[in-house]
């Protein structure tokens, strides 16, 4: 059974996108807006660019494995809002900080492995799943502040605070991206994510206990996705229910853009960060162009069709 995964693995990763490619297009990005303004080229530009998608990185990890799997999860901008407000309200009633964290992002794993047995128990298309989920997760949300937004302070505010000059959440971000390479690149669990996405049928007849992989997956996103919740009501120092609104078409984008295939079986970690930086360059080049906000969407809505539209003809060609 190893044998069949680490082969199923090794051709998936032979034709896999090469990073380098949108590597170039994100250097091609900061040169053209580098020299019409460059002052994007300063450290506190660029530390701004990187914590601005520190927080949409961590969750694109997460989705990068759903859809590698062949999945998506619509549903992560909710676990957001859902886990920076669950932390709050526990801490804002005397549980100590710490343990108010632990459960938040317990919450967030626990909505992502009910979503992912649902997908795999009831054979329900993962998009309607994740899009009801949405709805349920923001809902709960409402219902346990009423729609107010909630104070968050605490020692735990330090987690969307400064450590010289570098904010923590691009910390967090790097070490999440460094974490999530290697397991997906170096670890038998990995490689059975790849096998899935590759080839389901196949994965199932090598032995692989596919649903657990997928109930994985979406576990696993559901849990980042709370602890970028708590991040987030760091930064702002409050918990809102609006927190993470719309954050799951960045992240989906951030994902396809960095080369994750959405037909599964193909992607990376560092793409996907890569991605994100492409789509937080932008918005930031675009600020710093004075050109209009409605212009930034549909420059991004443009990439996005070209991404899968490469991936379209990458996988017409094999």
């Amino acid at each position: 059974m190893d044998l069949l995964v680490k082969n199923i693995y090794k051709l998936k990763s032979k034709t896999s996108f090469k990073e380098s490619g949108v590597l170039v297009v994100l250097i091609i990005l900061c040169l053209l807006i580098g020299i019409k303004n460059p002052v994007f080229f300063s450290i506190n530009n660029i530390l701004n660019v990187l914590r601005q998608i520190s927080v949409l990185s961590i969750v694109a990890v997460g989705e990068a494995l759903i859809i590698i799997t062949g999945g998506i999860d619509l549903s992560v901008g909710s676990s957001i809002a859902l886990g920076g407000v669950v932390c709050a309200l526990l801490t804002n009633v005397g549980v100590n900080p710490w343990v108010a964290f632990i459960i938040a992002i317990i919450c967030g794993a626990l909505v992502g492995a009910i979503t992912g047995q649902i997908i795999v128990k009831f054979k329900i298309n993962p998009f309607i799943v994740t899009l009801a989920m949405l709805n349920i997760i923001k809902g709960i949300a409402y219902l346990l502040t009423s729609g107010i937004p909630v104070r968050f302070e605490g020692p735990l505010t330090f987690l969307g605070g400064i450590v010289g000059l570098v904010p923590v959440p691009v910390i967090l971000m790097f070490m999440v991206i460094i974490i999530g390479h290697v397991f997906l690149t170096k670890t038998e669990l990995g490689r059975q994510i790849f096998a899935v996405g590759g080839n389901e049928k196949a994965a199932k007849l090598s032995g692989i206990k596919v649903e657990k992989v997928k109930i994985f997956v979406y576990t696993l996103t559901g849990f980042l996705g709370a602890f970028a919740g708590v991040i987030t009501a760091g930064n702002l120092n409050t918990a809102d229910t609006a927190a993470g609104a719309g954050m799951e078409l960045n992240v989906i984008a951030a994902v396809v853009i960095g080369g994750v295939s959405l037909s599964g079986g193909r992607g990376s970690v560092i793409g996907v960060i890569i991605g994100a930086a492409i789509l937080g360059v932008i918005k930031n080049g675009f600020v710093l162009l004075a050109i209009s906000s409605n212009w930034q969407m549909i420059t991004i809505g443009i990439v996005i069709i070209l991404a899968c539209a490469v991936d379209e003809f990458r996988r017409s060609r094999e």
